[in-house]
């Protein structure tokens, strides 16, 4: 299928999950080998899990399917313009390229203005309205730096 193919598909399962009230109002989808190897519908309310976003379980879906972490040489195909925590999972996943339907400043149109968050989370932490505060950074370095030493996983 070409791109325009895959991202027909991925608004059709929105469309179908809407319908059957087990998904919300997006869809991703992860495509490799010209193979769906992920899929994913936005289910924060259902699940009361604020990352419960299209991308994020696609993403997630697509690792458990791969059995892998390092998604490269797949395409994400979402009908939402991905978030910032979605890009940064996008990033993480090492997924190759995006296609987008709706734009993320869509969201404003049906009262979702994101536009705080992106002004919160490009901000340096301690400049942040959400106050943040570091505790036990040597403590908790000192784990990581463990398990790093023992573990030392591929792709990281």
């Amino acid at each position: 299928m070409d791109k325009t193919e895959w991202m027909r598909r991925t608004i059709e399962i929105c469309r179908q999950r809407l319908a059957d009230g087990s998904g919300a109002y997006c869809a991703s989808i992860v495509v490799k080998n010209d193979k769906i190897v992920g899929e994913g519908v936005n289910n924060v309310v259902m699940a009361n899990d604020p990352t419960g976003h299209c991308e994020i379980n696609a993403i997630r879906d697509a690792g458990n399917r791969l059995k892998s972490h390092d998604l490269s040489g797949c395409t994400l195909y979402t009908t939402w313009e991905p978030c910032i925590m979605c890009a940064a999972a996008i990033w993480w996943a090492r997924i190759d390229r995006v296609y987008y339907a709706n734009l993320l400043t869509d969201a404003k149109r049906i009262g979702m203005d994101i536009a705080p968050l992106v002004a919160e989370v490009t901000l340096p932490s301690g400049q942040r309205p959400r106050p943040y505060e570091r505790l036990l950074g040597d403590e908790a370095w000192a784990v990581l730096d463990a398990w790093w030493k023992r573990a030392k996983p591929d792709g990281l």
